[in-house]
Order: structure tokens, then sequence, then C-alpha cells
């Protein structure tokens, strides 16, 4: 107010003063009309309502200067009267409009406990759960949940109320690993960097070649190659040594350990080894120590094997993607690895280490290992213990490894199988030996997408062969497996998105935008997800009418469902063909072919056993990539030109 206007005021009369408060009663009581046909109008907002009880303030404000406290409250309870009728007519027209505002965007986030979100991130939130969510939430409701009572499709997320997890459980003997006749030490370093861990050991059995010595060997491929491929985090040499001087004194004591007693070997480095840096890929994480000793660790450690590197996970074991770059593939290192095990699928590929543990939540086993033509196995869920191994989704994280061959998968995966009593899902289950199947009584599927070497030459070793569908109803594999894992994430890294570290996230388009939308997933939903992954384990299974099946081992919906249901998948090199838009003829380069076998949950024997099979005719598995010689007139500018996107997850 002006000065002008207020020295008007002071020298109005009484007379003058007693028109203005009838004026102002009619203002007060026409306020409150106004705002209730203001908040009763069909097309309500709640910014509407926002500024419709604004007017009623201002207004009531400058009025009230002019009553005396009885007119006040006569008038102030009239007006309540007509709020309080206005407030149910709210409620009767309380139907979503389908319209949004930001104040009803905080408000819903606010519900949710999480206004720690920017207004950027709310907006993209809002667009993704309607794209990507409510389809998802719909087609799981319309699969498992169109009848009441819970009859039917139970979770697939069981409760155990025992305390203890042993449930007189013995592990299986180990396999009878097969003899190889003896073999004479190569000449060439790089000879030994790509013989089979069976090999190996013979040299070391035989103190042809000492533990020690091996590990300088791989130590040396390590550093020359690790940096160019971007497929190592962490060379930890002086721990190497140390395990290798102890193999070679119980060596001399006349102790042996089995097939690993001497073997390097490398680990994703979501992997913990105390001491050492364990930094999930992630530069928020790449300094973290963890005081533990992951399960894995620990029974390799006690199979004699020599730790030499922790290898390349995507950041947060999400794809390629590292804080320190992003993992090449040895065949093309113009392409990327893709799977957030990346550097155990590279590192094994160019003989930098002779055998790596990586892991799979959602195809990064599988992916890697197709892209970097190596033989690697994931294995049924709950075959390995993960204590001390960052999770993303309890019921479907597995620990598999990348090796030279199905053979030396099958000795691995026999040291490291078995129940880690920290770690409920994990158990001793009847494991057949895979060395001792016979492939001739089994009944053995392809799909249409199957190469048919495999098929030919598995048939031609006496393997029934037959066509094959794996059927199911469930609309969308992809999108149950999203929601179980996601939500599962979250609730590992809460309190780093509430933080905002998944700002400082090295690719801005994976974790952190499918981390926002799962926190508006509700919990009846997830686990209606689990009700209609359940369904599709069910459908699965009846219809799982073969000993085994061939088929691509990339298949985006066959991953998830493999994951979803627990199956195991050995990933099986086949061939080459040329590289796309290659620079010359003469490129060594090559893309790599391979398939996947599958079998049903508890039958990793019979899979592994079919791989070996397939490789003992062929010899795709024991090619090198062309890492030192790309090839006359052939070479690769410095960042690449050309480059490989990374496997995204859509709903």
């Amino acid at each position: 107010m002006g000065r002008l206007e207020k020295v008007a005021n002071k020298s109005l009369s009484s007379t003058t003063q007693s028109v203005c408060r009838e004026k102002n009663e009619m203002t007060f009581k026409w306020a409150a009309v106004s705002a209730g046909t203001c908040l009763t109008t069909d097309a309500v907002r709640p910014t509407r309502v926002f500024w419709c009880l604004c007017l009623i303030a201002a207004i009531a404000v400058a009025a009230a200067a002019s009553f005396s406290n009885d007119q006040i409250a006569i008038l102030a309870s009239d007006s309540v009267s007509l709020l309080n009728s206005t407030q149910v007519h709210l409620r009767n027209q309380s139907k979503c409009s389908g319209k949004m505002d930001h104040d009803s965007l905080c408000s819903m986030f606010g519900l949710l406990d999480a206004d720690f979100l920017s207004d950027a991130k709310m907006l993209e939130i809002e667009k993704g759960a309607r794209e990507l969510n409510l389809p998802i939430i719909k087609s799981n409701r319309e699969l498992a949940a169109s009848a009441n009572g819970g009859l039917e499709n139970p979770s697939s997320l069981v409760f155990s109320a025992s305390w203890s997890h042993d449930h007189a459980q013995h592990a299986s003997k180990r396999f009878n690993y097969p003899s190889i006749p003896r073999i004479e030490r190569p000449k060439s370093d790089e000879d030994i960097a790509f013989m089979s861990i069976l090999e190996l050991g013979q040299l070391i059995k035989s103190k042809q070649i000492s533990s020690e010595e091996l590990a300088q060997i791989f130590l040396n491929r390590l550093k020359r190659y690790g940096p160019v491929l971007e497929s190592v985090i962490t060379i930890t040499a002086e721990l190497a040594y140390e395990q290798a001087r102890k193999a070679d004194q119980l060596l001399a004591q006349g102790k042996y350990l089995g097939p690993l007693h001497g073997i390097p070997y490398g680990l994703k480095d979501i992997i913990a080894v105390p001491h050492y840096k364990t930094t999930w890929g992630s530069r928020t994480f790449k300094n973290q120590v963890l005081d533990t000793e992951a399960w894995v660790y620990k029974r390799l450690k006690s199979a004699g094997a020599v730790l030499l590197a922790k290898l390349v996970t995507g950041s947060l074991a999400y794809d390629d993607i590292w804080f320190g770059g992003r993992t090449r593939n040895p065949w093309n290192i113009e392409e990327y690895s893709t799977g957030s095990s990346a550097g155990p699928a590279a590192s094994t590929s160019a003989g930098i280490v002779p055998f790596a543990i990586g892991s799979e939540t959602a195809g990064s086993i599988t992916y890697p290992a197709a892209r970097c033509g190596v033989t690697a196995f994931r294995p049924t869920f709950g075959t390995t213990g993960r204590t001390g191994v960052l999770s993303l989704s309890e019921s479907l994280d597995k620990l598999g490894p990348f090796c030279r061959s199905a053979a030396d998968c099958a000795i691995v995966l026999d040291i490291i199988r078995g129940k880690d009593p920290h770690d409920p899902s994990s158990r001793d289950f009847p494991f057949p030996d895979p060395f001792s199947v016979d492939i001739t009584k089994l009944t053995v599927g392809y799909l249409e997408d199957a190469e048919m070497d495999v098929v030919q030459k598995l048939k031609s070793k006496g393997v029934n062969m037959v066509p094959f569908k794996l059927n199911y109803t469930v609309h969308s594999a992809q999108g149950i497996l999203n929601f179980t894992m996601d939500v599962d994430m979250l609730a590992h890294f809460d309190e780093w998105q509430r933080a905002g570290l998944d700002d400082e996230f090295e690719a801005q388009d994976q974790w952190p935008v499918e981390l926002r939308r799962a926190r508006v997933v509700p919990a009846v939903d997830y686990v209606q997800a689990q009700r209609a992954r359940g369904k599709l384990i069910q459908e699965v299974r009846d219809g799982f009418k073969v000993d085994a099946f061939i088929g691509n081992a990339t298949d985006w919906e066959r991953v998830c469902v493999g994951n979803l249901v627990g199956m195991p998948v050995i990933v099986v090199p086949t061939g080459f063909k040329p590289i796309s838009d290659a620079p010359t003829n003469n490129t060594r380069r090559r893309t790599t072919i391979t398939t996947g076998v599958y079998a049903s949950p508890e039958h990793d024997h019979i899979a592994l056993a079919l791989a070996m099979a397939y490789q003992e005719v062929t010899d795709h598995h024991k090619q090198r990539p062309p890492i030192d010689d790309l090839g006359p007139d052939d070479s690769i500018p410095n960042p690449p030109t050309k480059t490989v996107p990374p496997r995204q997850l859509h709903g």
C-alpha cells in the first residue's frame, strides 16, 4: 500500500468505515461462495484447490481487519461449513482424471518417502512407469491374479522358518576327471597360455613347470594385454606369488590338491578378497576394501588355485562400462565385450588367465561368452554359494566359470559347487558325474535357431536329436525379470539412490533410470510378478519333454526365461564369420558363432556332457584371437570409430 493510500485511510470517517464493514461482510461471504464453486467444478485439480484456498485466505485476511471478533466467528463458521461440504464433493469426485501436475507428483513421491528426487527425475519416472511398468503390471495381473484366494499360481519365492539350512544335505562325490596322455612343456609361453586346465595340471604335477613360474607367465600377459582390452581392475601379484609358492611347497611334500593345484585364475570384481579392493566396477566404490572372504574364493583357495587378478565387472554389475573404460572383445578389438562379466570373458578368451569366475543375473555370462568366443557355464540356480559377492537379486544371481573348454568348466564347477552355510539359496543336490554320462541314451531337442552343425555332430555320436519348442503362455518373461531384478537391486542400493550417488554412475541410461522406475513398483505387483514367474516355471517344467535342448544362447527372451526358471546353459563356440565392414579382406578379426546347450534344473551334468562331446570332434574352442596380429593392412584407430551399443533392458 502506498503512502498516500495510508493517509487517505486514516481520514476515513466512522460512517465510511461502517459502509466498508458491510461491503467486506458481503465480500467475505462472496469469497466463500466463489471458492465453493471453484472447488466443486468438474475439472478439479490439486493446483486449482491450492489457488482457491489462497483466494479465500487473501480475501478473508483483508476483510477481517474491519470485523469484530464475534462477526469473524460467525462468518468463519459459515465458511467452514461450506468448505466441509466441498471436501465431501472432492472425495466423491476422487477418481484419477489421468492428469498429473507438479504438486501431485511431489505429494505422491512424498508418500513413498521418495521426495528426495528432483523434479526432472520424478517426471522421468512418471514417463517410464506409464510406458514400461504399467504394461508389465497389467500383464502379470491378468496372468496370475485373475482369481481371488491365492489358490493358484503361488509365488516362486518361498519362506523357510528353519534356523538351520543343513537339512541333512550331503555333497556329491567329486567327478572322475579324465586322464590325459603325458605331455611335454611347450617351448613358447604363448602356447602355455592357451593350454587347458588338465594340461597345465599335468605340467605342474610332473614338475615340468612350477606354479610360481606359471603365475609369472600369466602375470606378464595380464600387464601386457589387460590395458589394451580394459579387462583388468586389480592385479594381485603379491598374493599370487604367495599362493603359488605354497602350492609348490605342498607338491614338494607329496601333497597334491587336485586339478586346480597351482592353476592361476581371475575373479570378477564383485567377489570379495580380503586386503584387496572390491570396486564393483563403480567410481563410487573404487577404493572399497571389504573385510570378508567370498565363499567361492575360499573354495578355490582350498583347492590350491592361484588368484592373479580382480577382473572387470560393468559398474554395479551392469553391462561392460566401468569406471576405467569399457572392455573390448579380443576377437574384434573394435567391438565391446557386452555383459557385466566382461573381464572374465575377455581375459579368458585372450589367454590372460586359464579360467575365471563370473556371474549372471540376466545374461552376464551368456552374452560376453558368446561375443568373446569362450566356453562358459551358467549353472542351476543355487549350485554355488554367493557369500561375499555383490547381490543384485537373491533369486536370480549365479556364479559360473569361463574356461578354455567344457571339460574345464566341469572341473571348476566341481570345486566351487555345494552348500554355502551363509547363503540360504545354495544347496548340495545330487550331481552326477558329467564325465560318465552315456549320451547315446539322451533325447535332445533343437530349436529353430540352433546351430545345425552341433545338431549333426551330436547325432553322429548317437544322440537322439528331435525338433523342439519351448512353450509357455507368459506374455513377457522380460517384464517379470525386470520387476524382480530392479526392485531387488534397489533394495540393496536404496541409500545409494537417496544420497544422489546414482548421478555419478558411469552410464546414466542404465541402472539410474531402471532403479528410479523401480521406486514406484507397488509391493502387490512385485508379488504378482513372482506369481507369474511361478506359472512360467510350471509351464516350462511341464513342457520340458527332452533331456536337453540346443538353441541360441543370446536370445533375450530365452535368457530371461532361463534365469527366471534357474535352468543351466553352457555357451559353446561353433565357428567364425567375417566381421562386418572389414577394412581389408585379409583381416584376422572375426565374429564368433556360438550356441547354447540347455538342460533342466539340477541336470547340469547333461549340458556339460553334450558340450564335451561336441568339442571332442571340433576345435573352435581352441582357436586364438588376433590380439598381436590383426592381419595385413588392418589397424584399429584409437579410439575405435566403430562401437557396439550396450544391451539394454526394456519393459
